[in-house]
């Protein structure tokens, strides 16, 4: 079935009426005297009143008129005819955020109604679907829709936002500039995408609730989870929440919710279970519904007060001040070391240390000069200004020693890293100084330890979110067995132990027989959980006449139709031009 280049060519139809029209209506005889009445015989009755309407007198001429109109519109229309190997190439690039699972249905729909139209008059169409995040596997790649459709019902959107132009642009370098890019989202845009993409949005503004965070805290030797439930919506929400176990569920309690509010709930962490759910009656939405909780439960970390008393206090301090943290009087099984410098023994522990100058004869004046900190992740965003020492004896300095600290030209912070130890040296005494007053001092020390803790092989319980980065510390050699589960219960794909995986569940990482991880993953971004700006948006599917041309090849006989109109013209002129009487000699 031909398409038409120029649809607006048949308009030239109109002349059809036109003409009929014309041959509806006939002129006046003419009055010609005659002398003899016997020529009365041969003359015909014709009207006599001037231009009427009687019935259409077929004729040579208006069958060629006819016929011409039929031509001329049909050349005008420009008739255009398949071509039997043209190809139309679509990428479809699909935002995976989490928001676009609510509208998944939808999606299938829209994409199964819009695809047609994109294959326009091509014999065949090939595509290709992309996740929005580059380094994901594609989804699909073939020349069924119905194939498409089926691999859209495994795939799972389940991220953050993401900014789609690399994804974009690697879609345009497959379909090159004569194929069609499909971006394909929940949220409409006023901008439109990169790299000549339509947009085809499939959301609608929708309510829902939440759990957006948790923490822990402990009282009274009981631990406490408290989590935050938001409504995203516009409207005032009602909901229950309950907390599940493997031993059975409470009763539901009751929450109100007004519009845009955050509302805390909060109880004890269940005695000796070790997977706890709390649970909020559903919605559209379910991803923030259920808050999978482990009891967190950090590596333990053994400080060693070294051989001079004056630090024995400063050791149980900074002990006391750490979780899961308490000093030790075995020197091989200390992970941190509160150690002295003294001349008389200059000998520093081989391990992890706390190393402060220890000078007895308290003599030294105040140190003088401007304070600054080199530009370190320990250092961030601290102030020393306020920082008093007095002059005492240095640290040996060395050679890969890093400053993080000077006064004028001395250094007073210094990093030490060798074998994979690291030590924190005060190049000052601190019972000369006020730095056990400076905030400072205490998160510069937390900050310390709390990277010796973690770059320590231990077993650690977490609550992590959904897709955060796992940092774990495993032994070389030994391959990592990693499982997670669904709140449920029920075993899900998950193959990058780097990472947490992409929905609420319970996981666990062991190496040979130790534990090395037990976590709960929740869904805790807000920004995906907020769906009132989610929308609905068409793109614009007209076709170029580029892609017309590309896709179709022209009328084959359009020459022969061209000579038609003119043979029908000059039949039509032929037949209309008026005739000279003849005059027969009598007889």
């Amino acid at each position: 079935m031909p398409v038409f280049g120029n649809p607006l060519g048949l308009l030239a139809l109109l002349g059809i009426p036109v003409v009929l029209a014309i041959h509806f209506l006939q002129r006046k005889a003419k009055e010609l005297p005659v002398s003899t009445l016997f020529l009365l015989e041969r003359t015909r009755r014709e009207a006599a009143g001037g231009r009427n309407f009687e019935r259409l007198l077929p004729s040579i001429p208006l069958w060629m008129q006819l016929l011409g109109i039929l031509l001329l519109a049909w050349l005008l229309a420009e008739p255009r005819y398949e071509k039997p190997a043209s190809v139309q190439r679509v990428a479809l690039v699909m935002d995976s955020s989490a928001s676009m699972s609510v509208f998944d249905e939808t999606m299938r729909e829209r994409l199964g109604s819009i695809l047609p139209k994109l294959q326009g008059h091509a014999s065949a169409l090939e595509i290709v679907a992309l996740d929005a995040v580059p380094d994901q596997p594609r989804i699909y790649t073939g020349t069924s829709t119905d194939e498409l459709l089926e691999a859209f019902r495994e795939w799972r959107p389940r991220g953050g936002p993401v900014d789609p132009s690399t994804s974009l642009r690697l879609a345009r370098s497959l379909v090159s500039g004569e194929g069609t890019v499909l971006y394909v989202t929940d949220t409409p845009d006023l901008a439109a995408p990169p790299f000549d993409a339509l947009r085809l949005a499939v959301g609608t503004p929708v309510e829902n609730v939440g759990f957006t965070g948790v923490s822990f805290t402990r009282e009274e030797g009981a631990l406490i989870w408290r989590a935050l439930v938001r409504n995203h919506g516009e409207t005032a929400a009602s909901r229950t929440w309950s907390i599940v176990t493997d031993r059975g569920r409470s009763e539901p309690r009751p929450l109100e919710l007004a519009a845009g509010s955050l509302v805390t709930v909060q109880a004890a962490f269940p005695a000796d279970a070790e997977h706890v759910r709390i649970v909020l009656s559903t919605d559209k939405f379910p991803w923030d519904d259920v808050l999978p909780l482990v009891a967190p439960a950090p590596k333990p970390l053994n400080f060693f007060a070294g051989t001079s008393p004056r630090f024995e206090s400063l050791a149980a301090k900074l002990a006391a001040s750490f979780d899961a943290a308490e000093e030790t009087a075995d020197a091989a099984s200390a992970d941190v070391f509160v150690s002295s410098y003294n001349p008389l023994d200059p000998v520093l522990p081989e391990g992890s240390a706390l190393v402060f100058v220890e000078d007895e004869t308290r003599t030294g004046a105040w140190l003088k000069g401007g304070i600054v900190a080199e530009s370190h992740p320990l250092m961030s965003g601290l102030n020393w200004q306020s920082l008093l020492a007095r002059e005492t004896i240095q640290l040996e300095r060395m050679e890969n020693d890093q400053v993080l600290l000077w006064q004028d030209q001395r250094p007073l912070i210094l990093l030490r890293e060798n074998s994979g130890a690291r030590q924190l040296l005060f190049n000052f005494d601190p019972t000369l100084s006020n730095i056990d007053k400076q905030p400072a001092f205490v998160v510069l020390v937390h900050r310390f330890v709390e990277g010796i803790r973690e770059a320590k092989i231990a077993p650690v319980v977490e609550n992590l979110e959904t897709g955060q980065a796992i940092r774990l510390r495993s032994a070389p050699g030994s391959e990592l067995v990693f499982q997670a589960t669904d709140p449920a219960g029920k075993s899900i794909s998950w193959t990058d132990p780097r990472r947490a995986p992409d929905q609420p569940c319970f996981l666990e990482i062991k190496q040979v027989d130790t534990t090395l991880l037990r976590a709960a993953a929740h869904f805790g971004d807000p920004r995906e959980a907020d769906l009132t700006d989610c929308g609905d948006e068409n793109p614009e599917l007209g076709g170029s006449r580029a892609a017309l041309e590309r896709q179709t090849k022209p009328d084959p006989l359009w020459r022969v139709w061209i000579l038609l109109l003119l043979l029908s013209l000059l039949i039509a002129w032929k037949y209309s031009a008026p005739r000279q009487p003849t005059i027969e000699p009598a007889a």
